[in-house]
């Protein structure tokens, strides 16, 4: 391991055995001085926050920018400290620590033995919402780790999850897919963060007026098991509560071959999550390059269009 993988991992051990240990309101003020101390160094990951965020609100003064930079790394760090405490919240802290609305599109779903697809974007705190699941509704589900360097930091969050009562796949290694097609012809539930593709294979969407590319799993699930794709949205208010919505489900079109479904239904599910994400900016904590033409400077710009994408 060399160095800076030995400082990483170091690091995160350390949040995940001092941090959960800290009274609540001490741990938010700690997140509060992090976020705050890093939004002022004006580093590359605030940059790009802040760089995504005029994406997204696209007539927002430059002083309107750095209000919400601010305020999307404070909620970043909401999102670290509360993962570091997780672990240490008992059932009633995490039942009483979500508030979900149309929950119904997913207990109908799995009622009617209809395996279910839940598919987010990078908003709020997803483990939240995953072990408020596990907790609350007393559902397994299965869901997908990117895996991390070094080793040994991706063992950290795959002992975490399943720690919350997630069963783990690796992205890598060609073997998720398959793993999770059974799990949903068993009736399952999957959960995926799927707002930004990792593997440079996904499908191109319209997405707050340009291009991106998103993973085309979620709706090869769909197809493949008759599975309901369910878009979700988080965000957090000004009280310690996380709030969610459950959209309702993405058909799959009767037209078509796979990839021309597959394209249409990423793109209904990208807004779906164009509409959480504007209407709570900060709660988005994408920290790096989404958008083609961020991605390939060489691209050409798109033609003036007027920015949106949420349905």
């Amino acid at each position: 391991m060399n160095p800076r993988d030995q400082v990483s991992d170091a690091l995160y051990g350390l949040g995940w055995s001092t941090v959960k240990r800290l009274p609540e309101p001490v741990a938010v003020r700690l997140g509060h001085t992090i976020a705050d101390l890093a939004w002022k160094q004006r580093g590359k990951g605030v940059l790009r926050l802040e760089s995504n965020y005029a994406r997204v609100v696209p007539d927002a003064s430059p002083e309107r920018l750095a209000e919400l930079s601010r305020a999307g790394m404070r909620s970043y760090l909401r999102y670290w400290m509360e993962s570091f405490r997780l672990p240490a919240f008992g059932a009633e802290r995490i039942r009483d620590g979500f508030a979900v609305k149309d929950l119904h599109h997913l207990t109908d779903g799995l009622a009617a033995g209809r395996g279910v697809v839940l598919a987010l974007p990078h908003l709020a705190n997803w483990d939240l919402a995953g072990a408020w699941v596990t907790t609350e509704l007393k559902i397994p589900f299965t869901t997908v780790a990117e895996r991390l360097k070094p080793e040994s930091l991706y063992d950290r969050f795959v002992a975490y999850r399943e720690g919350l009562g997630m069963e783990v796949l690796p992205h890598s290694g060609g073997t998720a897919f398959g793993t999770l097609a059974r799990r949903l012809r068993d009736g399952g539930l999957v959960c995926l963060v799927a707002d930004r593709d990792l593997s440079a294979s996904g499908v191109e969407v319209d997405f707050f007026g340009d291009t991106a590319r998103m993973p085309a799993g979620p709706a090869l699930l769909a197809q493949q098991t008759g599975a309901l794709l369910l878009p979700v949205t988080l965000w957090y208010d000004d009280s310690p509560v996380m709030r969610g919505r459950i959209h309702p489900p993405i058909e799959v079109p009767e037209a078509g071959n796979r990839a021309e479904k597959t394209s249409v239904m990423t793109q209904a599910l990208a807004n779906a999550f164009a509409t959480g994400i504007a209407d709570h900016p900060e709660d988005w904590h994408m920290l790096q390059r989404l958008w083609l033409a961020d991605l390939d400077p060489a691209r050409p710009a798109p033609p003036s269009r007027p920015s949106g994408g949420a349905a």
